[in-house]
């Protein structure tokens, strides 16, 4: 079995053999964690799910043994143990309590490559969809784990930060139907007709309602209702909300017969809702029962890894309906991204591409096209990296594109840009690049 994007925890005190297991790893393509004592390594087991562990018996504080019975759950990884010959006793002991395998040293790196591949986990790898960046990462994984639960969500961030793209990635990752998906913004339908929508109405509820109605909370059957702002809603709306939510039932405005709520609720907002609560704008039971799971936005400022790949993907999309398209962003106007704020966040950035592209006047998008405000004395005002600097931030953000455009996969990016994997994890080592 290939180790690409496999997660492998190592338990091993020794300096020397622990860094040689990381780099071979690596380069094999697989996301390493290295604990140098035990008791740190049964913390970080603790706190995310691996697909194997490999790990020396004589450690520092506990031995191997300690570490396997004290992460020998239920959902624990295969361990494979590295052993002198005088451990060899302990290390069948083990084997017959659980244990994947074990090796003895010296040993050659294939074979111990080859007894790795063969106890390694099958469980599923995220591919990367909302970001390249640690933070969004972090995201990510978040979302794929409460996707399996069902459980309420709460979206917080700035505005503009795509809380309804990670709504939406979370029903995807529910492998729900997308026609499912209903989304509400609650501060942009008018307070007098949010409940018709919202729940539906009968015919003859209210003045012009000639037919039965359909509303969201409907619609949204086996699948996610999405209200977004819902800091805006209106308390007697909250109150029906807060029903829907506890008894799982809703009314039709001018219905009688209570309608069975079958989906998941996931919550956006920007504003702080427990100020708004402390207020009396905001109930605090029904805050209570929307953030079961809350789930934190990052800005666009907190996560620069993320600008390179989001133009890039910006601009293929709004490129694609132009008759005569320019042929991308020019290193300068990528320079220029990375140096900006991003006070609008995630939707400042796609409405600059779209604008860019559509009316730029050179094959090439220029700072001037995405920044028309600054003119182009901010750029000559700038200051000048050296030539260096400029080469490896370059080739910085062009790695970061092959590893998102490879979801993460090292070999598959060495191929995209026509390098071995040896050179590409060098250069990333180098350049700070962690690996995916």
């Amino acid at each position: 079995m290939s180790l690409e994007r496999r997660s492998i925890g190592i338990v091993e005190d020794d300096p020397i053999m622990g860094e040689s297991l990381v780099q071979r790893l690596t380069l094999e393509g697989a996301k390493v964690t290295w604990w140098k004592d035990g008791a740190s390594a049964v913390a970080g087991m603790g706190q995310e799910r691996r697909h194997a562990v490999i790990c020396d018996i004589r450690l520092p504080d506990l031995n191997g043994e300690d570490v396997f019975k004290a992460t020998s759950g239920s959902s624990a990884p295969p361990f494979l143990f590295i052993t002198g010959h005088a451990d060899i006793d302990q290390a069948v002991r083990l084997m017959r309590s659980g244990a994947g395998d074990y090796v003895t040293k010296p040993f050659e790196m294939e074979d111990f490559l080859d007894r790795l591949s063969g106890i390694v986990s099958e469980a599923p790898t995220a591919e990367g969809s909302l970001g390249v960046s640690t933070a969004m990462r972090e995201v990510e994984a978040l979302l794929r784990r409460v996707a399996k639960v069902g459980s309420t969500v709460l979206i917080g961030g700035e505005t503009g930060t795509g809380k309804d793209v990670a709504a939406r990635f979370l029903h995807s990752a529910a492998s729900l139907k997308p026609a499912s998906f209903m989304a509400v913004n609650c501060a942009a339908i008018p307070a007098d007709l949010l409940e018709s929508e919202l729940f539906g109405h009968e015919r003859g509820a209210f003045s012009g309602a000639t037919r039965r109605h359909m509303g969201y909370a409907e619609r949204a059957s086996g699948g996610t209702l999405f209200l977004d702002e819902i800091a805006d809603l209106r308390l007697d709306l909250q109150a029906k909300l807060l029903r829907l939510i506890e008894d799982r039932f809703f009314s039709r405005v001018g219905g009688e017969k209570p309608l069975k709520f079958d989906g998941r609720l996931v919550a956006a907002t920007n504003a702080d809702l427990g100020a708004r609560v402390k207020e009396g704008r905001f109930r605090e039971d029904l805050f209570y029962r929307i953030n079961v799971v809350s789930v934190r936005m990052p800005s666009l400022r907190d996560r620069a890894d993320d600008i390179p790949w989001l133009l890039d993907r910006a601009f293929t999309e709004f490129s694609a309906s132009l008759p005569e398209a320019p042929r991308g962003l020019s290193a300068l106007a990528e320079e220029a991204a990375l140096a900006h704020d991003w006070p609008g966040n995630v939707r400042e950035l796609r409405n600059r591409v779209e604008r860019a592209a559509a009316l730029a006047l050179g094959p090439w998008i220029m700072p001037a096209d995405l920044f028309p405000e600054k003119g182009e004395t901010s750029e000559a005002g700038r200051d000048i990296p050296s030539l260096e600097q400029a080469r490896q931030d370059t080739e910085r953000r062009h790695i970061l594109r092959a590893l998102a455009a490879s979801n993460g996969e090292t070999g598959a990016a060495a191929r995209l840009l026509d390098v071995g994997r040896t050179t590409l994890w060098e250069k990333m080592k180098k350049l700070g690049i962690p690996t995916p």
